[in-house]
């Protein structure tokens, strides 16, 4: 399930979609940076838990965190909570699994022997303007058709099947007068009519569809209109019919194409003749825009399931790289070239004696909860995921996309790294698990990047000392700790705040290096990256 903050201004609509971590506040360090005076530099914390719910929470704001109202210390999130910050409103939007529309339902076995096509006289059809004489059946007929159009209007902006439904449903129940009304569609697999959607006056009724009328409907493709069904001939073996003392029934078919869709039914249990011609003509018009509106709708779905698909491919590689790849300005070839590069290791402290405390199985979900809530915010900083050795994340910025900033983006992902851990042991400690700590290492370094590896398998790395460099530091860093080289610090010194560390000595170098570690980013450092640049959001008026 996929979350997002929504802030609406005298500018229209800005949309924030919310990853494992994100910070808020009016330092553009965060992750939503909001322009707003009375906000806190990081005023709270919306972390996704392992249950998948997200949670916000205040960080010492002085103004305080509000969720509808209420002034909050910690709240989980639920779809359309008021999120007030200072004079900023956001709201809380989740898109949640759609559940099954159709309840007390069942499908009565009739058996019709005549095979009947229902037309629609043409006399019956709306008069030309000239032949209009009651000006009552005209303002009626107006108002039908006015329904109609707005319903066509309407349907092309629903993306959720049930919600579909129900709208055409509702707008169907404005138009034409009726007791019940069922939307069924046409079963992928089995190519039987499944009930989809049902509305009816007494909402705890048992409905029983007769298969008689819909056999009709769905084998000859045409509409069926019933003055009193139990006197109608045609169905004068359908049972279910005489249970339930259907007095007026249609039933049009849903047509797309010449393909059916489905099928759209209404009836009347207590009026004779509840329904005309002309309201039949009116239906089907409604069930033809609807069948237009679903095939769309399963066309939007497949192509949400193919962009799912490519995201796929996009948490083995980072986006940049995918992005690179899928325009052609990337070719996985072995071909390297030598460029400078900022490298990040990150490491988790005591990961070998925590693994004999626990069950393989509960490693294995650890690291993959750990791992999502990491990437995720490398991929923010645009960085390029490298691999995975073990409990260390290798990540790269400045390839295979160039930058000038990448040394101050790997130290911005260091140490945001650092905070959504914080955040991270905070849920784990409340279901008792216990912590996780990292030590991270930052150099920059001119390095060898390009596909490596045999003409079979191919993975896009970079070789050379700098990198060992940057693992080194990453194995001297403590608990909590982002340590950056020289030549990281020189390239962001002014921007990133730091404090001096005793030079080390790390294998592979006869002389000390000298380190510092990072505190963090300095207030008049300009956000670099250019997602963040589109993240920043102008502050709420108050009315």
């Amino acid at each position: 399930m996929q979350a997002r903050l929504i802030l609406v201004t005298g500018e229209g609509q800005r949309e924030h979609v919310l990853s494992a971590f994100n910070t808020l506040g009016r330092h553009p360090d965060n992750t939503v940076q909001l322009l707003d005076r009375i906000v806190s530099k990081e005023h709270c914390r919306i972390t996704r838990g392992p249950q998948g719910r997200y949670v916000l929470r205040d960080v010492g704001s002085l103004n305080g965190s509000f969720v509808n109202g209420e002034r909050i210390t910690e709240h989980t999130l639920q779809n359309g909570d008021e999120i007030a910050l200072g004079n900023t409103v956001l709201r809380f939007e989740e898109e949640m699994p759609s559940q099954p529309a159709m309840k007390h339902m069942t499908m009565f076995s009739d058996q019709v022997q005549s095979q009947v096509r229902s037309r629609v006289d043409a006399s019956s059809h709306f008069l030309p303007a000239a032949q209009i004489t009651n000006v009552e059946a005209l303002r009626a007929d107006y108002e039908k058709l006015r329904i109609a159009h707005e319903l066509s209007q309407r349907l092309s902006v629903d993306t959720d099947l049930d919600a579909l439904c129900r709208k055409i449903v509702d707008e169907t129940f404005q138009l034409i007068r009726a007791d019940r009304a069922v939307i069924l569609l046409v079963d992928q697999e089995t190519g039987e009519l499944v009930p989809q959607y049902v509305k009816q006056k007494r909402e705890d009724e048992r409905i029983t569809l007769s298969s008689s009328i819909l056999e009709e409907v769905k084998n000859n493709k045409r509409a069926v209109l019933s003055s009193d069904a139990m006197l109608d001939e045609r169905f004068k073996a359908a049972k279910s019919i005489i249970m339930q003392g259907i007095r007026s029934t249609m039933c049009v078919p849903m047509l797309h194409a010449d393909r059916l869709v489905g099928a759209m039914h209404m009836d009347s249990m207590l009026t004779t003749g509840a329904f005309t011609e002309k309201d039949l003509t009116l239906f089907q018009g409604i069930a033809t825009q609807a069948a237009v509106a679903i095939e769309n709708n399963r066309l939007a779905l497949k192509i949400e399931r193919e962009a799912e698909t490519r995201a796929q491919f996009q948490r083995l590689l980072s986006p940049n790289l995918v992005d690179q790849i899928v325009s052609g300005a990337l070719q996985l070839d072995q071909a390297g070239s030598k460029r400078d590069v900022t490298m990040l290791f990150a490491d988790i402290r005591g990961f070998t004696s925590m693994s004999e405390r626990h069950t393989p199985e509960e490693m294995v979900r650890t690291l993959n909860e750990y791992f999502e809530v990491m990437v995720d915010v490398l991929f923010a900083n645009g960085g390029t995921l490298d691999k995975y050795v073990g409990d260390e994340i290798i990540g790269l910025f400045g390839a295979p996309v160039q930058r000038p900033d990448s040394p101050v983006l790997a130290v911005r992902c260091a140490l945001e790294m650092q905070r959504a851990l914080e955040e991270f042991n905070r849920m784990r400690v409340t279901t008792g698990a216990e912590p996780i700590h990292i030590g991270i290492g930052v150099n920059t370094g001119p390095v060898i990047a390009g596909a490596i590896g045999s003409s079979l398998t191919l993975q896009y790395t970079v070789i050379g000392d700098a990198v060992n460099v940057a693992s080194r530091l990453c194995s001297v860093a403590g608990p909590g700790e982002v340590l950056i080289s020289q030549s990281t610090y020189d390239q962001v010194r002014g921007q990133v705040a730091v404090e001096d560390r005793e030079p080390v000595t790390v294998k592979g170098k006869s002389k000390p290096i000298s380190i510092f570690r990072a505190t963090g980013i300095l207030e008049s450092t300009v956000a670099s990256s250019p997602s963040r640049a589109t993240q920043a959001m102008t502050p709420h008026k108050p009315r």
